[in-house]
């Protein structure tokens, strides 16, 4: 296991590096770069999302100087939108986001810092991409742990039941359920809740934004946890509904196929009692493709499928960083958040593919290849 865990490692280099060359040509040809930005601020066309950051734009835009119906060299033509400005104002601009030098070297560059975890400043908001995301961390945390824990808390023993009682009442109604439930986007269950039970048309019995209270600090650590239980109800509901109904359904078919093989009636044959059965020989092979759905999921809970939901709960964390910084083309902090969460994925792949061996123990990957 150990030599099997060493060729994974080793493995996730070339996986990272991949990961960061795609992203980092892909940005090489994306339009509307970071001087851009600052470009249309200065020209007064900026309606994207940097319009919305405080202090935005640059240091440099108050010492720009404009030169009213003089050319501009090559420095500026390449800018859409820079025609006018002093050529050395452009040049200070790309000094200030590294753009003076090769791409190469500075992919290279980028590499050399992302391996010592030093992600730099974002371009924009003038505090460290650490820093940054270490603020917005505790909400998606929130998000993302509590509606994993709470997805395969109930769904598993949920699908599991539905297995042993399939073609029941039981079944069939609880399978509509699921299938409405699982039709239903994310976002419009969201909006449907806020109508319903946070003051919307309905009921206010839910706050609308935010994870704590205004009275936070002056709250005992019980009345902390139920504020805290409190504001999470709505968006851990809105956002689990589909992965809940997607492994309900995983878990009972993976029970389902298991308990129709032959070691099964084998076992019952022998006198093993339906638990024991079902626990004790069904549970460690029907649970390897519930335990291989794990990662994507838990990474999916912590940044692709918090967008909407913190956007529409009004709730700051990386899934809204994230995409503002896409659209404000904060490159810093996008190809951090990228790093950290393709790091996050590889390595819960590899903790997933040890689970195995704790579920089943006649898996062996030291007789394959990674």
């Amino acid at each position: 296991m150990t030599a099997y865990i060493i060729r994974r490692v080793l493995f996730m280099i070339p996986t990272m590096l991949g990961i960061m060359l795609v992203a980092f040509v892909v940005v090489q040809f994306a339009p509307g770069g970071p001087v851009e930005q600052v470009i249309a601020k200065l020209s007064g066309s900026d309606t994207g999302a940097t319009s919305r950051i405080s202090g935005g734009g640059s240091d440099f835009g108050n010492r720009g100087t404009v030169q009213g119906g003089s050319g501009v060299d090559a420095a500026s033509s390449k800018y859409r939108g820079a025609q006018g400005l002093d050529p050395e104002f452009i040049k200070k601009l790309e000094v200030q986001f590294g753009f003076d030098k090769p791409a190469p070297e500075r992919f290279a560059l980028m590499l050399w810092n992302y391996a010592r975890f030093d992600f730099g400043k974002s371009y924009f908001r003038y505090v460290s991409v650490l820093q940054l995301i270490k603020e917005k961390l505790p909400v998606s945390m929130s998000l993302g742990i509590t509606m994993t824990l709470l997805t395969y808390l109930i769904s598993i023993p949920l699908g599991i039941k539905k297995a042993v009682e399939d073609g029941t009442p039981f079944d069939t109604w609880t399978s509509s359920l699921i299938i409405v439930g699982y039709a239903i986007p994310g976002f419009l269950f969201a909006i449907l809740l806020i109508i319903l039970f946070a003051g919307g048309s309905f009921f206010d019995w839910f706050p609308l934004r935010g994870l704590f209270s205004d009275s936070w600090s002056q709250l005992n650590w019980f009345q902390k946890i139920a504020d805290f239980i409190w504001h999470m109800t709505l968006p851990v509901l809105a956002m689990g509904l589909s992965a809940f109904a997607t492994m309900t359904l995983l878990t009972k078919n993976s029970f389902l196929e298991e308990i129709r093989k032959q070691y099964v009636l084998t076992a019952r044959a022998k006198g093993c009692s339906s638990r024991q059965v079902l626990y004790g020989h069904v549970f460690r092979n029907a649970m390897l493709i519930v335990i291989a759905g794990f990662p994507s999921a838990f990474v999916h809970a912590f940044f692709t499928g918090s967008l909407l939901i913190e956007t529409i709960f009004s709730l700051d964390g990386l899934g809204l960083l994230g995409f503002e910084s896409v659209l404000n083309r904060d490159y810093p902090v996008v190809f951090a958040t990228l790093y950290i969460f393709s790091l996050i994925g590889v390595v819960v792949n590899l903790v997933s593919d040890l689970a195995y061996t704790w579920i089943d123990p006649r898996i062996d990957f030291e007789s394959r290849e990674v």
